[in-house]
């Protein structure tokens, strides 16, 4: 499989996109103004403590205070454990906490005091004397390999915390990841101090920005080459990667390319398709995604495409294209919590077998933790996708602020009548001469119009002239009656 990373800097924002096979497939978006919190660790004094949720807000030093639960709060053993959170936490304490979720829409940073630090190749755990090696690692032996080398450093440095192998440390020499262990344990060193030296609260350590933490964290042996836009991010990448990722230092290359570098690969189109609600397969047929606060509904439909046998048939390819689909709109909208798929009714048990297991083959390239449930008596797949940032949508829109983010807006027509019961209630309590009405331009019009008629048995029914004034700043919906 080919696999290019592609990193698009501008002064404000940082853009990086993974290609492959010529498909963009993911799209990570930071803004210089609203950079991501994940993976920072922060000082903050417990401000309020919840009994009922089993949790606690921290003030961090942010614009809303962060939620702690009870089940993130680091247990040293059993019996802390069973300790209710009054009794762990208390207002005014002072701790050591990090990002595990950014702030999305009116929620705070989510925070936990099991602090990890990642590099390369390990994520530390100072807080941990375990060891672990990632699952994606599939070998035994080399699984037993890295687990070994993890234990001796744990135990000839000990208290010195926890490692866990990430899939990149597959088959990396012992020397490269001692490397890494004492990079580690030097970072948390140094932030442990910066943490002892007062009471203030705040960072105390921010992850890489993105164009390294995409170094970092996406280069794997499949990328062929990353390509940047940038010469000082280029440098600054070249400088990083030859400290820490000598390897890959061969495949970054800058692009200095007349053309924009996602115009070039088709990445703006594929943002673009990937803010609205529809999206088109192949086949014909189609999937509608629509997000909401509580959760992401993805509905899978034939569309125009009729297959060749049977309808059967029909459905188990569409349902096979479309698992496909939806595993890519994912990764590509970064859509997280509880996802709920509605593929199209079958009735062959082994068809439902097939496409689970492409959903789940798919799935497998994926960075974030999923799970999936079997197909549902009404046919729904429910399934969880780890949500760590704002999803795409989140990032470059906002609610529409005419609708209010329902997608939909009452009619001209709607808002006629609710006029006339207006103007009834109006002149049924205050003796005036005149009643203007300011409406849109559209609403106006239908008045005019359409409504004329209905308009002139109410001015002739309560006996006083009726004005009509349209507002180019008024949505459809809007409206005043003034008394005259």
């Amino acid at each position: 499989m080919s696999e290019e990373i592609l990193i698009n800097i501008t002064p404000p924002e940082t853009r990086v996109a993974v290609v492959e096979n010529g498909v963009v497939q993911e799209i990570i978006i930071e803004r210089l103004s609203r950079r991501g919190l994940v993976g920072n660790i922060y000082r903050g004094r417990i401000c309020r403590v919840l009994p009922g949720m089993q949790a606690a807000f921290v003030d961090i030093g942010l614009e809303r205070a962060a939620f702690l639960h009870a089940s993130d709060i680091l247990a040293n053993n059993d019996e802390l454990r069973s300790e209710t959170i009054n009794e762990r936490v208390h207002e005014g304490d002072l701790i050591v906490v990090q990002v595990v979720k950014d702030p999305l829409g009116t929620k705070g940073a989510r925070l936990t005091t099991n602090i990890s630090i990642a590099s390369r190749y390990l994520v530390f755990m100072p807080n941990f004397t375990n060891t672990g090696v990632s699952q994606k690692i599939d070998g035994e032996d080399e699984r037993r390999r890295l687990r070994e080398i993890l234990q001796r450093y744990v135990e000839e440095h000990e208290g010195g915390g926890g490692y866990i192998a990430r899939t990149a440390a597959e088959t990396v020499t012992e020397e490269a990841l001692h490397r890494d262990m004492t990079f580690l344990a030097k970072l948390w060193r140094g932030i442990r101090e910066r943490c002892q030296i007062d009471n203030t609260i705040g960072l105390m350590h921010d992850d890489l920005p993105l164009a390294l933490r995409a170094l970092r964290d996406l280069v794997t042996p499949e990328v062929e080459r990353v390509r940047i836009d940038s010469r000082s991010t280029l440098e600054r990448a070249c400088t990083f990667a030859n400290k820490y990722i000598p390897e890959i230092v061969e495949r970054i290359e800058y692009y200095g390319g007349e053309r924009p570098l996602f115009d070039l690969y088709g990445v703006e189109d594929e943002i673009h398709k990937a803010l609205h609600r529809k999206v088109q397969l192949k086949s014909g047929g189609h999937l509608v995604i629509d997000q909401t606060e509580a959760m992401t509904t993805i509905d899978v439909n034939t569309g125009a495409f009729v297959g060749h046998r049977n309808l059967e048939e029909t459905i188990f390819k569409t349902n096979l294209e479309a698992a496909q689909g939806i595993c890519r709109q994912l990764r590509l909208r970064n859509l997280g919590g509880i996802i709920i798929i509605d593929f199209i009714d079958m009735t062959d048990e082994e068809h439902k077998r097939q496409v689970l297991r492409a959903l789940e083959k798919c799935l497998a390239r994926d960075h974030a933790k999923t799970h999936i449930t079997e197909v549902s008596a009404l046919g729904l797949v429910e399934m969880t996708r780890k949500r760590t940032r704002e999803s795409l949508e989140h990032i470059l829109c906002q609610p529409c602020p005419h609708c209010g983010g329902r997608g939909s807006m009452k009619t001209a027509e709607t808002t006629c009548y609710e006029i006339f019961r207006e103007i009834l209630r109006e002149a049924r309590q205050f003796e005036v001469e005149t009643l203007l009405v300011l409406a849109s331009q559209e609403v106006v019009d239908r008045l005019l119009d359409e409504e004329s008629g209905y308009l002139a048995e109410l001015e002739e029914f309560i006996g006083r002239p009726i004005r009509l004034q349209a507002e180019a700043l008024y949505t459809q919906e809007q409206y005043d009656v003034v008394l005259i």
